[in-house]
């Protein structure tokens, strides 16, 4: 069954500070009518059991689910030593969703630092992400791989940002515990087709991020978009409530229905307030009745 969460991108630097708290955005979220809860890895204050099962406990009194731990992972760093590292964290967040009672954990390529080349910033990746595969089967959850642009704490975007090097990991992976997070608004600022790299990855979704770009007034669309692929997030490319926007959702659900996809939408957004983030899950649940019929 396809399930709708949300995940609180205006939010995420107040969460993570502790200028508000994680039980905060629980009872907050609520008011979305969502089926769950995404949750980024900087929102806990510990990974030990008994705040985990504090956390887990709230979400369902709220009668809702964990739907995935947004990790961010940086499996490029340069020397060995450091992606050791990378590669426990992210075991610590396989291990944390699972007692959390989720079953996804995001995972990405890391940064594209200067001087990196495409085949080994690839192998760098690829190594790292199979390192974790074993805890992630140990524990039932399943590492979801995002066409991503930039986490909010890193210096460099993400060094798989377009779809010829993401396809370069993602194919080089075999593994019922690996899968693609599918984010259309990414590609439009990597400056390329979502419907295209769609095709590619569907039948390997996983779940989704879903989200929506618009131009604002007096810009250009196609120069906006151009210079966005340069520049990651062009100012006159802003967020706005999910299908009013860029993205062609009516021929995402389509294609995503086609192949039987049933797990998790999860909204992205939240940038100018509440009252859009509710309109965006409502307009995800009308696509979900559209195209997933019970």
């Amino acid at each position: 069954m396809v399930k709708i969460s949300a995940f609180p991108k205006c939010w995420i630097e107040k969460i993570c500070s502790g200028e508000m708290d994680l039980h905060e955005w629980i009872d907050i979220a609520q008011q979305l009518e969502c089926d769950g809860l995404e949750l980024y890895f900087g929102f806990f204050r510990t990974y030990d059991d008994d705040y985990l099962s504090e956390v887990r406990r709230h979400i369902a009194d709220c009668n809702m689910e964990f739907s995935m731990m947004c990790a961010s992972p940086d499996f490029t760093r340069p020397s060995r030593g450091e992606r050791l590292e990378e590669i426990e964290k992210e075991k610590e967040l396989i291990r944390a969703t699972a007692r959390l009672g989720g079953r996804f954990t995001r995972i990405l390529s890391g940064q594209k630092r200067p001087g990196l080349s495409i085949e080994d910033g690839v192998a760098m990746t690829v190594e790292c992400i199979e390192a974790c595969l074993p805890c992630a089967a140990e524990n039932g959850v399943t590492l979801a791989m995002e066409n991503h642009y930039k986490d909010g704490y890193w210096t460099y975007p993400e060094f798989a940002q377009k779809i010829d090097v993401f396809m370069s990991v993602v194919t080089q992976i075999d593994s019922p515990y690996f899968g693609v997070q599918y984010d259309p608004s990414n590609t439009l600022v990597a400056n390329e087709d979502p419907l295209e790299l769609l095709n590619l990855v569907v039948s390997r979704v996983k779940t989704v991020h879903a989200s929506d770009r618009y131009v604002a007034a007096g810009y250009d669309p196609s120069e906006v978009l151009q210079s966005a692929g340069d520049i990651g997030y062009h100012p006159a490319l802003r967020h706005g409530v999910v299908g009013k926007g860029l993205n062609d959702y009516d021929a995402i659900f389509k294609k995503l229905s086609s192949v039987g996809f049933d797990s998790w939408v999860s909204l992205e957004d939240g940038m100018n307030g509440m009252e859009e983030m509710k309109e965006s899950v409502d307009f995800l649940k009308k696509m979900r009745s559209k195209y997933f019929s019970k």
